[in-house]
């Protein structure tokens, strides 16, 4: 008794010291824990990826090839520390053969997919950025009509990771998203997903699977960093700072709509299995004998183009891959404009809200549908977008709708979850 009287005088009498020994040793605690909790998450997939590499293959198959773009400065140069660590492993044990390709600075993703050549699936491992430039390459090729029915799947390792919402559960451990998107991959269920062709003047075109931003939320969001030193007031300080700057925030813009087209039929997953050879025989017997009669071509329907004057301080532009597996009647694009009737205070609530989600708009937000759109900017108007969180010279561009071009892995799991959605 007499000797735990004696620490508990001690600890009495060096306070300042025990204070400190017990936070170091309960964030070390927590630490300790957060290693473990990923270890078992680990464990976990490589038991299941394990168990698609046990599965037996025919003798003419052959293993699955895999075509890994890796962008290791993601992430603030974790990407490929987590890459190697979460996703690979998995990748092993399940019997894909991978080829890592790795980039060495911005806009290099765009040059190797020129010279990718044809494999079972394509896996892009970064962040906004990556996935946009893979994107862009992959469908400036000359042959993309080939590689665009090649399935991607998206290894979120990035700051940005837009797409992922819509593909996999997300949660607050980095570990389990990485590894849950590389299970779907092998689960190999996909979706298809609409993609944005955004043409400018002079430029090559940009392709998309978010959407283009263009306002005053946006170049907020842009300068939020660098008031780092106000903590947790900066998105506030930012949004009011911008306000002294710029007040009027509302800009008028000419936006000109096409009609949007209707969607047809979802394809069947698997081909019909194909008939035999003496009916087709007969088939193509008839079809001889008794051509069906021709039908005369329909005339194209020209171009028609509506314009509209929009005035608001944040406009837009979105497919709708947020929730890609919805049931729609036409294949459209999303444009979006805010009121401009913001009061300084709605400027800062809203723009706090957008910060963290920046597809969300206000209730009277302006909102149109169409099949391809172009967009004006006032004379003088200068500025940046933001495709796909990837900032961009603003200029006119004409934004035209690649609806289901290209196929992504995805969860059952978070399929079914989507779907539940009311529509």
């Amino acid at each position: 008794m007499a000797r735990v009287v004696k620490v508990f005088r001690t600890l009495r009498n060096h306070w300042k010291k025990s204070t400190l020994a017990v936070c170091v040793l309960s964030y070390g605690g927590y630490w300790l824990y957060g290693k473990h909790c990923d270890s078992v998450v680990r464990r976990e997939a490589c038991l299941l990826a394990r168990e698609f590499g046990r599965q037996q293959i025919a003798p003419q198959e052959r293993l699955k090839k895999a075509t890994v773009i890796l962008n290791p400065s993601a992430c603030n140069g974790k990407a490929n520390n987590l890459f190697e660590k979460n996703a690979a492993p998995i990748l092993h044990l399940a019997g894909v053969e991978i080829t890592v390709v790795k980039t060495d600075y911005e806009g290099q993703a765009k040059k190797l997919m020129e010279f990718m050549e044809q494999t079972d699936m394509l896996i892009v491992a970064g962040g906004d950025g990556t996935l946009q430039e893979v994107i862009t390459g992959l469908l400036r090729r000359p042959d993309q009509e080939a590689f665009s029915s090649t399935p991607i799947g998206f290894i979120p390792l990035g700051s940005h990771n837009s797409l992922s919402p819509s593909l996999h559960f997300l949660s607050d451990n980095k570990v389990k998203d990485i590894t849950a998107a590389t299970l779907s991959i092998l689960k190999g269920e996909t979706v298809p997903v609409d993609v944005l062709h955004i043409k400018g003047e002079k430029q090559q075109p940009v392709f998309a699977l978010i959407g283009l931003r263009w306002g005053a939320f946006r170049d907020v969001a842009a300068k939020i960093s660098k008031y780092w030193y106000l903590g947790p007031l900066k998105t506030n300080a930012a949004h009011w700072f911008h306000t002294l700057r710029e007040w009027p925030l509302v800009q008028d813009v000419s936006v000109s709509l096409m009609a949007p087209r209707p969607r047809p039929p979802d394809l069947p997953p698997q081909k019909p299995p194909r008939p035999n050879l003496l009916y087709r025989i007969l088939c193509r017997l008839n079809n001889y004998w008794s051509p069906p009669p021709e039908e005369p071509p329909k005339p194209e329907e020209p171009e028609r183009w509506e314009e509209q004057q929009l005035s608001t301080p944040e406009l837009y532009i979105q497919t709708h891959n947020k929730n890609p597996v919805e049931k729609r009647i036409n294949d459209s694009l999303m444009i979006c404009a805010e009121p401009q009737t913001f009061t300084v205070g709605d400027f800062i609530t809203v723009g706090n809200k957008k910060v963290k989600d920046p597809t969300l708009f206000t209730e009277n937000s302006t909102k149109l549908e169409a099949g391809a759109c172009q967009l004006k900017l006032p004379e003088g108007a200068a500025g940046f977008y933001n495709i796909d969180n990837e900032e961009y010279e603003a200029m006119p561009v004409e934004i035209s709708l690649l609806p289901r071009k290209l196929r992504f892995f995805m969860s059952a799991e978070r399929r079914e979850q989507l779907l539940s959605q009311p529509q």
